[in-house]
């Protein structure tokens, strides 16, 4: 049975968060991480947590500078493009968001990406244009595994064979990976970006174990197998991605 609620469901929740972008102190629970100046600051994580009320799932992450003031520079073709991003890595099992069981690590991801849009049923910029919101922070559910194409030991957006028609959920926006558009909308508010989603089944989320990661990925050259790598972890909130943080603890 599908978890998530469709879209149309989501709730609007007003976010009121402090302006200091450098006290973590505030933060509770989830994963604490020092500041580390060798790390950019927009991308530099200092808290991550994932908690739950009534069947709402919030994703938070806050950093040690302005998150989200950072953007790829624009290249003028799909292949080769950049794509910076927000990242919490799940023990979720993919098939509870709408893929195959086990296909990889499922991820909730907020990116931005000027030279493509991949989220064909939502216009986040309001133009009447579905097709030019890539540069616009948006979510994704995205499925990841090890791939020694994307470098040794690099994790890459699991490929979907050509000729194999996989298990995938309504709002697949029709790249041949395992990517999902919800139409989650991030919130970023000084040092934090969150994500709140809500699920039929909240259970699948209070459970789960969770990490923090901020990280630019690159589209192949061939567009394809693999069509989208992680090739620059800026940080992990936990250091090693071993997903020590428990939702609601």
């Amino acid at each position: 049975m599908k978890k998530l609620i469709s879209v149309a469901t989501v709730i609007a929740v007003a976010l009121s968060l402090s302006v200091c972008a450098h006290d973590n102190a505030k933060h509770k629970g989830g994963i604490m991480s020092a500041k580390n100046e060798t790390v950019l600051a927009p991308f530099d994580i200092v808290h991550t947590k994932i908690s739950t009320a009534g069947n709402v799932a919030t994703f938070h992450m806050a950093v040690s500078g302005q998150a989200g003031i950072n953007k790829p520079a624009v290249t003028g073709k799909l292949a080769g493009s950049d794509v910076f991003s927000y990242v919490w890595p799940t023990s979720i099992n993919s098939y509870d968001v709408g893929f195959e069981k086990n296909a990889g690590i499922l991820a909730l991801a907020v990116t931005t990406h000027p030279d493509f849009d991949d989220t064909p049923l939502f216009d986040e910029n309001g133009d009447g244009n579905t097709a030019n919101d890539g540069n616009i922070w948006h979510s994704h559910w995205v499925v990841l595994q090890p791939n020694e194409l994307c470098g040794k030991g690099a994790l890459g957006v699991v490929d979907i064979p050509e000729g194999k028609s996989p298990r995938l959920p309504k709002t697949w926006p029709g790249f041949p990976i395992l990517l999902d558009s919800p139409g989650w909308n991030p919130t970023m508010n000084a040092e934090t970006v969150e994500v709140r989603i809500p699920f039929e089944d909240i259970g699948v989320v209070a459970g789960a174990s969770f990490d923090g990661v901020t990280a630019g990925l690159r589209v192949n050259q061939s567009v394809h197998a693999p069509l989208l790598c992680v090739v620059d972890v800026m940080d992990v909130a936990s250091g090693d991605l071993s997903l020590p943080g428990k939702t609601n603890i």
